[in-house]
């Protein structure tokens, strides 16, 4: 007697494989979905920005700025403007576009009348004995007062030395560092995008670019 082989059910095995295809491609096809409906949401409210004046938020950085001025021991007054760029003292404001990155966060088009103020200054001839002390006091003091240290490097033979804060889901942002080779000390605030109340079609942006700041340092 020779040996029989049971048939193969195909028709069965093929139906089971072909509902298992269906099930994952539809598994597939959701996840995609989710992915899109995901990022779609997450740039949706990219653009709701609040109304608020230039002079407001360019104060608002300027405060910034001379709370940290204070904490790390500056004493110096800076008047406004810088001469050399890197070299000089500086206390400047500047004002930027503002981007939406449409549904997906793949564009990158201005806003109008949407604008981000920051502010700059900077101090030479600044010794590691005034430097050192003054960032690790003012590193512990925006921890403490709610900030998120991005990043925070105490420089070593001669490095830099660097410390990056943020809050608000990071539209507001803070960042010094100190070389100790130049003994130049900088620092900047910059705020979050904000729609000017009395922009007009056809203004030239972007807004706020004419903001001076008082002396930084200055004491009443």
């Amino acid at each position: 007697m020779t040996e029989e082989t049971a048939p193969t059910n195909t028709t069965n095995t093929a139906r089971v494989f072909g509902c298992g295809c269906a099930a994952l491609l539809a598994v597939l096809v959701g996840v995609v979905l989710v992915v899109v409906v995901l990022l779609a949401s997450g740039s949706s409210g990219s653009t709701d920005f609040p109304r608020v004046a230039p002079e407001e938020m360019a104060s608002r950085a300027f405060q910034r700025s001379q709370e940290a001025y204070d904490v790390v021991g500056f004493k110096r007054r800076v008047e406004p403007g810088v001469e050399h760029v890197g070299v000089s003292t500086e206390n400047t404001l500047d004002s930027g576009f503002c981007y939406d990155g449409g549904p997906f966060g793949m564009d990158d088009k201005t806003v109008d009348g949407a604008y981000s103020m920051s502010h700059s200054w900077a101090l030479d001839h600044v010794p590691a004995s005034q430097a050192v002390p003054g960032l690790r006091r003012l590193h512990r003091h925006l921890k403490d007062n709610g900030w998120k240290v991005t990043s925070y490097r105490e420089g070593a033979k001669g490095k830099d030395w660097d410390l990056f804060v943020q809050r608000n889901d990071g539209t507001e942002r803070m960042s010094f560092t100190w070389a100790p080779d130049t003994e130049y000390f900088t620092g900047g605030a910059a705020m979050p995008c904000a729609y000017d109340p009395a922009w007009k079609d056809g203004d030239p942006g972007p807004a706020g670019d004419d903001q001076m700041p008082p002396v930084l340092g200055q004491r009443d």
